[in-house]
């Protein structure tokens, strides 16, 4: 067993003991191997370092209040990895292989995964980069396939502490039709610029609309948006944005909550009306949204209490991270006990 102090776990990187991995090549996967050393060499000319040829993904393992460890919904990021190595015309593991992997993964690094005390948790980090030396704009023929993990605490401070958001207004996120929807890095390194900047005059997130129109809420930097007014609990649908795993969990949950859901089009106005706005993901579950500040049109955008998240973003969040640490039954089969 390691010694830290959990308590004061950021969402960075801690070296552990093993990665997994697997390389294609020659048409086919190798076996799974583990290495102690979590640098890898490639070739100075691979597509992902020349042409951003690489898909990755995000989960975590907790420990559980019944001393289980609980890997949450691997099978759905399964899923949404192939979905993005189609987009880039790469090879993916199967579903087994994927699990297998993450299974692997969390066995050979269990010390690392955080008490259930602690309220932290082993974040997994699946991905595909093309590793064959090129200089054309094809898919990569050759592909590594990597499994690494970290013990995080909260993505962006205290658990449910609301947060500042600031409305891009000089800088999009995504393009129609383009490449918003899967979770690939080169819509990462569009926002990092946007995400800088606005970290430094004291935000949280960034709410991108629409770039086509700039009429319809997209997502924030990292997460999905959500509103809740009265008891409904709302989500944008747009082809730019990812299908978030979180946010689907919650809809779910918001229905056994006797809520009202519903996946539409929303009117960057329409902020006004929200009693509740979240951003959600694996990384930060919920994050609290109290204010939004446009600054393209001199207007702040006021939402609940700053001190506090909402009564029933409250809820959801309880509702599952008791399922994710075991405190609850796992009434909708999403977790995978080792």
């Amino acid at each position: 067993m390691i010694t830290t102090d959990w308590s004061k776990l950021a969402f960075s990187y801690t070296k552990t003991n093993t990665i997994i991995f697997a390389r294609f090549t020659d048409g086919a996967w190798s076996p799974l191997e583990s290495s102690r050393d979590d640098r890898i060499t490639i070739s100075s000319l691979s597509g992902a370092l020349h042409y951003g040829i690489e898909a990755f993904e995000g989960l975590k393992a907790f420990s559980g209040a019944d001393k289980k460890t609980r890997l949450f919904r691997p099978l759905d990021n399964a899923r949404r990895l192939k979905r993005s190595a189609d987009f880039l015309g790469i090879p993916c593991p199967s579903e087994e292989m994927f699990l297998e992997a993450c299974i692997r993964a969390v066995t050979e690094n269990i010390d690392y995964v955080p008490p259930y005390e602690s309220r932290a948790s082993l974040y997994i980090r699946p991905f595909l980069i093309g590793i064959d030396p090129q200089i054309d704009l094809v898919s990569s023929k050759e592909v590594m396939f990597i499994v690494a993990v970290i013990p995080v605490g909260s993505f962006s401070g205290s658990a449910m502490k609301p947060v500042k958001a600031l409305v891009a207004s000089d800088h999009d996120r995504a393009a129609p039709m383009g490449t918003g929807s899967y979770k690939i890095g080169g819509n990462y390194a569009a926002a990092m610029l946007a995400g800088m900047k606005a970290k430094k005059e004291g935000y949280s997130a960034i709410l991108y609309l629409d770039s086509q129109r700039r009429k319809y809420i997209d997502e924030f930097s990292s997460s999905n948006f959500f509103g809740i007014r009265e008891n409904t609990y709302t989500t944008p649908d747009s082809a730019s944005v990812l299908p978030s795993i979180t946010n689907n969990c919650l809809l779910q949950l918001a229905l056994d909550e006797g809520m009202k859901t519903e996946r539409r089009k929303i009117p960057f106005w329409e902020l006004a009306d929200f009693e509740e706005v979240g951003a959600c993901g694996t990384a930060v579950v919920i994050k609290p949204v109290f204010q939004i500040d446009d600054e393209a049109n001199n207007f702040t955008y006021l939402i609940g209490n700053s001190d506090f998240a909402g009564e029933k973003s409250q809820l959801l969040y309880n509702r599952l991270t008791a399922i994710q640490y075991g405190e609850e039954p796992d009434c909708h089969n999403w977790c995978t006990l080792l």
